[in-house]
Parts: C-alpha cells; sequence; structure tokens
C-alpha cells in the first residue's frame, strides 16, 4: 500500500490515533497529510529556488483550506484538511508557524543556542500539537502550554535519533554552543565518531528533553486528560524511544532507534486504559 495514509501507518502518530472517533481520526490524517507534504519539499534535495517556490504553492493550498476551497483543487488531500479546519475551528496561525519553521530548514540548519533551536522546535513540532488539541477538544487553556511543551520534547528526541541521518542532509540541529561545551565537532557527527565526549552531549541534550516532558505532564489538566489520551499515548511511545537511546548509550550511529511495533501498540493501550507513563 503506497501513499500518504500508507506512510501515516507506520508512524508513531498511528498508534496514537487508533483510538479517535472517525472524524477525529480523518482531520488528525488530513493535518498529518498536509504537514508532511512540506517536509517531502525541504527534504527533496530540489535546488533552494525550486523548493522555495513549491513552499509558496504549500502557502496558496493553506490559503485555499482556510478559504475552504480545498476541494477546488481537484485534491481530496486538501478537501479534507479544509473539512477539518471548518469542522473543528482550527486557527491558521499553527499552520503559518509550520511554514516558518519549514523555511528555517530552506535557509540552513544551524543553531547557536537552545533558545534560537527552540524556535525551530515549537514551529515544526508545537505548532502540531496546537492544531491537534482542537482536533481532540479541551476546557482548560493550560493545554495549549502543555501541547508547546509536549512538541518540543518530541522534536528533541526526533533529533537526538537522527543526528547522523540529518547532518547527512547538511543539518546539525543539535546547538554550536552545546558543541563547543562537550567538544565535539561538527563533522564528527557526520561520521559516527562515538566517544565520550558525545555520551556526554547527548545525556545532556536528553535531560533536556526529560524537564520538557515533565513540564508538559505537569501542565496537563486532570479534566482534559481523557479527551488528550491520544497526545498522552504519543507522549509515552516517544519516552520510551528516548529510553531506548538512553539504553544504548546514546550510540545512535549506524541503526535507527525504534520502538518496535507491537511495543507501541501495547503502550497505546495501556495509556489508552489509564496507565501512567511519566516515571
Amino acid at each position: 500500500m503506497k501513499g500518504p495514509r500508507a506512510s501515516f501507518r507506520r508512524t508513531n502518530f498511528y498508534y496514537s490515533f487508533v483510538f479517535l472517533p472517525r472524524e477525529k481520526r480523518r482531520a488528525i490524517e488530513a493535518v498529518y497529510t498536509f504537514a508532511r507534504r512540506g517536509d517531502d519539499v525541504v527534504d527533496s534535495g530540489l535546488p533552494h529556488a525550486e523548493a522555495t517556490r513549491q513552499i509558496t504553492l504549500y502557502r496558496q493550498a493553506l490559503d485555499a483550506c482556510f478559504a475552504d476551497r480545498g476541494a477546488a483543487f481537484d485534491d481530496p488531500d486538501l478537501a479534507a484538511l479544509a473539512e477539518s479546519i471548518r469542522i473543528f475551528k482550527i486557527p491558521r496561525q499553527p499552520f503559518e508557524d509550520l511554514i516558518l519553521g519549514l523555511e528555517m530548514d530552506l535557509a540552513g540548519t544551524r543553531y547557536e543556542t537552545f533558545d534560537d533551536l527552540s524556535v525551530y522546535c515549537y514551529r515544526v513540532a508545537s505548532t502540531i500539537g496546537l492544531i491537534a488539541i482542537e482536533i481532540f477538544g479541551y476546557t482548560d487553556l493550560r493545554v495549549r502550554d502543555y501541547a508547546v511543551n509536549l512538541g518540543k520534547a518530541l522534536q528533541l528526541v526526533n533529533i537526538l535519533r537522527d543526528v547522523q541521518s540529518d547532518a547527512r542532509r547538511g543539518r546539525i540541529y543539535l546547538p554550536s554552543a552545546d558543541l563547543v561545551e562537550f567538544g565535539v565537532r561538527p563533522d564528527e557527527l557526520l561520521s559516527g565518531v562515538y566517544q565520550d565526549a558525545f555520551i556526554r552531549l547527548m545525556g545532556f541534550e536528553s535531560d533536556r528533553a526529560r524537564r520538557f516532558f515533565a513540564e508538559a505532564r505537569q501542565l496537563l489538566p486532570p479534566q482534559d486528560r481523557r479527551t488528550l489520551v491520544s497526545a498522552e499515548i504519543m507522549a509515552a511511545i516517544y519516552w520510551r524511544l528516548l529510553g531506548r537511546i538512553q539504553k544504548r548509550r546514546y550510540n545512535v550511529f549506524g541503526k535507527r532507534v525504534r520502538v518496535p511495533a507491537i511495543e507501541k501498540l501495547w503502550t497505546a493501550l495501556s495509556v489508552y486504559l489509564g496507565a501512567e507513563w511519566f516515571n
């Protein structure tokens, strides 16, 4: 099976959303598909001018969706997104911020400090959380801060997992100041130099991710936990992924660190039934 929906079923996201009602699941898939299109543009290796043109078309597609003209593109995925935006009253700003994050990738990927990287994490990950909570539903405005912190936690785990593959694309997300502090050269990330300095750096960045997980957990209002169970499943799966990275003593070079499908399914079921994942 090919196409965006097939790839969706192979992601961590799929296991987070299996328990959603059909209408909400369709909306989440529409958002995922749209976000994936943007990722494909910046990851395609297109010349900069062409990639920039494609992002302009991407933004125009968003214009059409918010004008509820998704079907005018003769594109069922855009039509589904337009419908989801209308039904769940999803605000535009998170989508705009997401596109700004994609443009950051096109402009070049080096971040001097974590504050710089945090802006990127917000734009490419927290925005998806802010969109998703409108679909899930919530009663307490603290959920927005929950989504922001959880998004940053998940993105940091992605960055730690993909250090080498990102470097091969010319992207080094770990802050330059941290590389200098721990004595790790950028070229060592590309070549896969696994040494004590790298282990210490990864431990430091992993602790940072854990703090975002903890902050998100503290911000989750008890009365909204049930409607946000999909977000909590995602948190649990990525928490396990971070644990697997740590178990390998942060050796993320070579074979990609993954959570097996059966473990993801078991995690999803456990959280859905009320199990705590954060400890």
